[in-house]
């Protein structure tokens, strides 16, 4: 790594030798070494070099040393608030802790446990509710939010749960948000109770306990972008730098996936020779064939031969910055939101479901039937699909329904 520390020196940052890296110096070498085999570039090394030098400096004034690293980092992730550069003096230091454990020069801090662990009744019902009900890891996830809160007032023992404390909770919880959230509330509230009856843990018939909230079917009309601004969207992904963020938001835009299901596609999900791809799971368990239009092709062509690292996963789509990995379902919807706010799009919602329900009523304009529009998007129920009519009121001739009374005079 001598390349990289003459370039430090060149720049008049002589922290190799210096004392700003103090307990640091006995695996200086070794660090510079292990950033460049991660792929770091030797002008991002030296400037990590550069600001790792002052946060060492800091740990070393404030008492912290090799043995003490990790309450050194918490304390300095405080104390650097208003520090220029601050990010990447932490981003710095927590790699270099990183290191340190992987060399096993220090241990590691204890994971806290996680929340299945803590509480092992909910790993059992995502368990059940993935082979049973087919039930994607993003709505468990966001059940989860509402079922901590359940646990940490009730309990996990179901022999706790009666009708007054079930009732007592969904009441309670709803009364601290609006109606979308106490919505969520009481469908993972019965979710979770009708997998404990269905187990034989609780009652049948305790899922009733769970209060309403007033609603009416069809109410909400969906957001959507107009055809202009779906151009707009696509046109802000382009240039070689966006190569990834433009396959992305075509296949979001198109043929409405979801977040998930763009963040999960394999090679092997693509039949390049049938001009289709299957999209796997969801509450179907099964593996759906979607047709491959032209520009998603070319815009997976494009990125995986320009714009996608040499990393060996099977995931289509990876991370752009190291450390490189295959992309999470939130960063689609960062992908989705740095484009729109590129295309100077403002709207009451954001990120990976605008764009479906935009891919919904753009295939209704132009001419899509409403069955067809269901088979694309992969709605269980006709119902669902009926909501996009209301964009429309042309549409609404599909579903309305003769006026069973008189006629008025």
């Amino acid at each position: 790594m001598s390349d990289v520390t003459e370039t430090i020196k060149r720049n008049g940052r002589p922290w190799v030798t210096g004392a700003r890296l103090h307990f640091a110096l006995p695996h200086f070498d070794d660090f510079l070494a292990w950033l460049k085999l991660r792929g770091y570039a030797k002008r991002v090394i030296a400037g990590y070099v550069t600001q790792f030098g002052h946060w060492t400096q800091w740990l070393h004034e404030a008492g912290f040393g090799m043995e003490t690293i990790h309450d050194g980092y918490a304390a300095s992730v405080a104390s650097l608030e208003a520090e220029p550069f601050r990010s990447v003096k932490l981003r710095t230091g927590a790699l270099f802790i990183i290191f340190l454990e992987e060399r096993g020069v220090i241990d590691p801090l204890p994971k806290a446990p996680s929340a299945t662990e803590t509480w092992p009744i909910l790993g059992e019902y995502r368990d059940w509710m993935r082979r049973n009900r087919g039930v994607t890891e993003t709505s468990l996830d966001t059940y989860q939010i509402t079922l901590l809160d359940l646990m940490k007032m009730v309990g996990g023992n179901p022999e706790s749960y009666s009708s007054t404390v079930v009732r007592d909770f969904v009441l309670w919880r709803a009364s601290l948000h609006g109606r979308a959230s106490a919505r969520m509330t009481v469908t993972a509230t019965k979710s979770f109770l009708r997998y404990l009856v269905a187990t034989g843990q609780c009652p049948a018939g305790i899922d009733h306990a769970v209060p309403k909230v007033a609603g009416w079917h069809l109410a909400p009309t969906p957001h959507f972008l107009d055809d202009f601004q779906i151009e707009r969207v696509i046109a802000a992904c382009s240039g070689e730098s966006r190569l990834r963020d433009r396959a992305v938001v075509l296949l979001l835009i198109r043929l409405g996936l979801r977040a998930g299901e763009v963040a999960n596609l394999e090679f092997s999900n693509i039949d390049w020779a049938g001009g289709r791809l299957a999209i796997t799971g969801g509450k179907s368990q099964r593996s759906e064939w979607l047709p491959l239009p032209q520009d998603i092709g070319d815009a997976i062509l494009s990125y995986l031969e320009r714009g996608r690292p040499k990393l060996a996963s099977p995931n289509v789509f990876v991370t752009a910055r190291l450390p490189m990995r295959p992309i999470t379902r939130a960063a689609v919807t960062d992908i989705v939101n740095s484009a729109l706010d590129r295309a100077g799009i403002q709207s009451a919602k954001r990120g990976s479901h605008l764009l479906r329900h935009s891919a919904a009523t753009a295939m209704l304009r132009h001419g899509v039937s409403l069955a067809g529009v269901g088979s694309v998007l992969r709605h269980r129920s006709p119902s669902t699909t009926m909501l996009y009519a209301k964009v429309d009121f042309g549409l609404l001739r599909e579903i309305a329904q003769p006026w069973a009374g008189r006629p008025t005079c």
